[in-house]
């Protein structure tokens, strides 16, 4: 084969365009040999297995073009000292493996000075190879050159670690390889290693500290491809002669941890090499239109409710924990041998060691560690007490340490889990701990927290295949969890002044603790999240040893858990019916206060951006009225003609067809959303000009309300964002200026705005099939149906849907919008022409449909990469039927596919 492809090549040196001939012989043969890399990929290839193949592929065709280059090219039959030369692969390629479009980095290596030969043949390869599309890193160096660069710059050093020779002058090669290790095996490993982690920590700052983010770097984040690289230079550091390191990761890891390694490397190779294949160039993040496609080309499936796209991420996850585990377990092993540097001066004297005052348990190198692995044996209860140490002596875990829990779970048992003391430590860490979140993270990463929380066990790692939720489930619940602590110790009081000031009058911070951690464990279950949540908080409860009294409320948060947030923003908190509903459901001041705390933690650490002021404020403002219940106050529902006198006088005072229109919301308001209302002489269809006016300027609605006065004045009252959460308008007055105009231009009836110019649907939010859902409920309020619909969110939405209405003959009282990632939650309170409630019949179930279809109406202009998945809806599986129909649980509001 290789004869065949010089002869190939040589015929194509006398083509008129030598390069281009050349090129396209080069493509064929290249591009046939990662296709075979492809198939055995395809046919369940390993992962380091078809990196290989890959890496291969890239060596023939390289060796091919080095062949016609130096010796047909620009030929030199009896090579002076000065005209030897050789190419090897470094980095990543010079570890023999490569993904589908990864760059090669190449290194042309030359005795010393550059002569006209060698830069013919170093140009000529360059331009080849760039014609045939591939992104090349390349150095031109001579030996003393890459000597020196590899004694001071760590990166150089990096690269060279992995040399490889791939064509040219053998004897230069070898003879270079052997100075070079000779310079690495004399020099102090330790500023190699710093600079490594240092490399590591500023590229996880980069690519997103925490590990759990649902759209993974596979390559640069946190526990992925990098993070073992990583591990591979600094063991190359220390034993350079040695194959890939294999002498030094024998002796820094055990037997068990270099099979996870092995594990976490093929998984992670495969999951790239798939990734490039189905993205078409070297993407390295695992984004959401990507993820389907990648697990269903790594054989994944569904079991039951949960996609195969989640089971493959969890395993992501899962993956990504054993990389941070067997970070921890080969700093240990270098902090023992002194070859890592220390960090602060309480590790100026790593073998210096302190008791803590528990049996088994030491302070050494500014950690704290065990004595021994077999510590726990005789008493398994301190696999707890270890991290409430931890917390009491604001300490991280030593590596030591935390191999020593991993390798004792098995002690974990079912006695263990009800014996009292393991419990009571179990919630002095959950509740009366320092820094929880740090903690329960630590006992997360061990696997402790799973082992004594089966419960929690089940959802670690796993993720919600929708554009809202940043981080896995178990993230997402810790990070609340370390919010709640940030409340109560004043952290976010100028965020959260209410919250700040009410935790401390809740009597059972434990229950809200131990409510908030089990929160969203009912995720995926077969009678949605709410009610599977519920049993296994019970569950937990009980074998936790709470009285039935605590267990009742635990098991109250988790079920309602979802009750403020959703009565909030989808339902009229100024309708005394909402605030009547809400306020039995809650029953008492306690209730809710603990709620109000566990619905701010919880929407804020669902991910950055997601809690708004505007979100605040609709919370904040039925948590008050809510609570002027329970005071005795009275309840008086808010016209919003009652609240703008002076603009209805001006509208009716102007005669018919007048249009006022007033804008309310500065830079020293702290509303999170500009108000603009409009008064005009009431016709049909106002509303739906309006919203397309609003439309048509980009605005986003986050809530309207309308009246109408006896005499035929209408109010519009719209609540407006801009399309980064910030009221519309501060930061370009202008566009506020055109928005007037529009909206008088639409209230007066007159030529509709012409639509704002169609945006093509992101890839990752294409890769979202949204199931639509419309409700009718005849039961919420006493003198208006109320209408919610579910759907994908897209421009323009609400005047589509308001139009719906007006053609079926009803009028909007209030909107309510919310949006989650892909998904729109939009409420309305619908009258009919004479202001009554609708009655039941054909007419609504009708309504109902024409709203599903509107929702139902695909996004224009946008390329799938992959087949559309289904958003999950396992989360929620009342959507679709009536609160009145639903099973034990707060009737007026259900579990919906965004539920936090």
């Amino acid at each position: 084969m290789t004869a065949v492809l010089d002869d190939r090549l040589v015929e194509a040196a006398s083509a008129p365009d030598v390069r281009k001939a050349v090129a396209a012989i080069l493509r064929e043969t290249f591009d046939t040999a990662r296709t075979r890399a492809a198939r055995r990929l395809d046919a369940g290839g390993d992962g380091v297995e078809v990196a290989r193949l890959y890496s291969a592929a890239a060596d023939e065709m390289l060796g091919a073009l080095w062949r016609l280059t130096t010796e047909t090219l620009y030929p030199a039959p009896n090579p002076t000292e000065a005209e030897r030369l050789s190419l090897i692969a470094v980095g990543g390629y010079g570890r023999g493996v490569l993904a589908p479009f990864s760059d090669l980095d190449l290194l042309f290596l030359r005795p010393w000075k550059r002569i006209a030969r060698t830069e013919q043949v170093i140009e000529f390869m360059l331009y080849v190879l760039w014609d045939l599309g591939l992104k090349v890193g390349q150095s031109a160096r001579s030996v003393d050159e890459c000597l020196a660069l590899a004694r001071t710059d760590m990166t150089v050093r990096t690269t060279l670690l992995e040399a490889r020779s791939l064509a040219g002058d053998a004897k230069l090669t070898a003879d270079f390889i052997a100075r070079f290790r000779a310079v690495v095996t004399k020099a102090d490993p330790r500023p190699f290693i710093a600079a490594k982690l240092e490399e590591r920590d500023l590229r996880h700052q980069k690519t997103g500290a925490v590990r759990y983010r649902v759209e993974p770097n596979v390559k640069d984040g946190k526990g992925g491809l990098r993070d073992l690289n990583t591990l591979f230079w600094i063991a190359r550091s220390l034993a350079p002669e040695s194959p890939l390191g294999a002498r030094a990761l024998d002796d820094l890891l055990t037997a068990r941890d270099r099979r996870t390694f092995e594990e976490a490397f093929d998984f992670l190779w495969r999951t790239r090499a798939h990734l490039h294949l189905t993205a078409g160039r070297a993407e390295e993040k695992l984004t959401f239109d990507l993820q389907p496609e990648v697990a269903r080309r790594m054989g994944w499936r569904g079991r039951g409710d949960e996609p195969a796209v989640e089971r493959f991420m969890r395993r992501y996850f899962l993956v990504a924990r054993d990389v941070g585990a067997l970070t921890r377990a080969m700093s240990a092993k270098l902090e023992a041998r002194q070859q890592k540097p220390t960090l602060s001066l309480s590790r100026l004297m790593p073998g210096r060691k302190r008791k803590l005052g528990v049996e088994g348990f030491i302070k050494e190198a500014g950690r704290l560690s065990v004595t021994g692995p077999d510590v726990f044996a005789a008493a398994p209860a301190k696999l707890l007490s270890l991290f409430r140490c931890a917390d009491e002596h604001d300490l991280d875990l030593h590596p030591d340490a935390f191999s020593a829990v991993s390798r004792s779970l098995s002690l974990v048992t079912p006695s263990l889990r009800r014996d009292p003391e393991a419990t009571r430590t179990f919630l002095d860490i959950l509740a009366h701990g320092q820094r929880p979140y740090r903690v329960l993270t630590l006992m997360n990463e061990t696997g402790l927290l799973g082992r004594f929380l089966p419960e929690w066990g089940r959802i670690v790692g796993q993720t919600q295949f929708n554009m809202y939720h940043a981080y896995t489930v178990d993230e997402h619940t810790l990070q609340a969890i370390g919010i709640i602590n940030d409340v109560w110790r004043g952290k976010l009081r100028d965020e959260h002044p209410t919250a700040t000031e009410i935790v401390h009058r809740i009597d059972d911070f434990e229950a809200l603790m131990l409510a908030m951690l089990l929160h969203d464990v009912g995720k995926g279950g077969d009678r949605g999240q709410l009610e599977d949540g519920a049993i296994a908080a019970r569950r937990a409860c009980d074998r936790l040893g709470l009285d039935p009294r605590r267990t009742e409320f635990v098991v109250w948060l988790v079920r309602n858990h979802l009750a403020l947030s959703d009565y909030a923003q989808k339902r009229d908190v100024s309708d005394p019916a909402t605030v009547r509903a809400f306020t039995r459901l809650v029953g008492d001041p306690e209730r809710l206060r603990t709620l109000l705390i566990l619905t701010v933690a919880d929407i804020r650490a669902v991910g950055p951006g997601v809690w708004n002021a505007w979100k605040g404020n609709l919370i904040r403002d039925l948590y008050q009225r809510t609570e002027g219940v329970f005071r005795g106050e009275d309840m008086i529902h808010a016209d919003p003609l009652d609240d703008y006198p002076d603009l209805v006088a001006r509208a009716r005072a102007e005669g018919a067809g007048a249009v006022v229109v007033s804008v309310h919301g500065s830079e020293e308001d702290e509303r999170a959303a500009t108000r603009v209302a409009v008064a005009a002489r009431d016709r049909s269809g106002l509303f739906v000009d309006l919203a397309d006016a609003l439309a048509a300027a980009g605005a986003d609605v986050v809530g309207a309300r309308v009246g109408t006065a006896p005499d035929g004045t209408a109010l519009d009252v719209f609540e407006l964002q801009d399309g980064g959460g910030a009221p519309y308008g501060r930061s370009e007055p202008r566009r506020l200026t055109r928005l007037i105009e529009g909206l008088e231009a639409a209230a007066r009836g007159g030529a509709r705005i012409a639509p704002a110019p169609t945006v093509p649907p992101s890839p990752r939010r294409a890769a979202f099939d949204v199931r639509p859902t419309a409700i009718v409920d005849l039961d919420e309020s006493p003198d208006a149906a109320v209408v919610e619909v579910s759907g994908a969110d897209r421009p323009g939405l609400l005047a589509d849907l308001a139009r719906v209405f007006a053609d079926n003959h009803l009028s909007i009282r209030s909107a309510h919008i919310a949006g989650f990632g892909e998904r729109a939650v939009d409420s309305f309170y619908v009258t009919d022409p004479k202001g009554r409630k609708p009655s039941p019949g054909p007419r609504l179930e009708r309504l109902r449909i024409e709203l599903e279809a509107v929702l139902d109406h695909p996004d224009r202009g946008g390329a799938r990469l992959s087949a559309p998945v289904r958003a999950s809806l396992r989360d929620v599986s009342e959507v679709g039927r009536s609160w009145r129909d639903r099973p034990a649980g707060p009737p007026p509001v259900s579990s919906r596919p965004e539920a936090r």
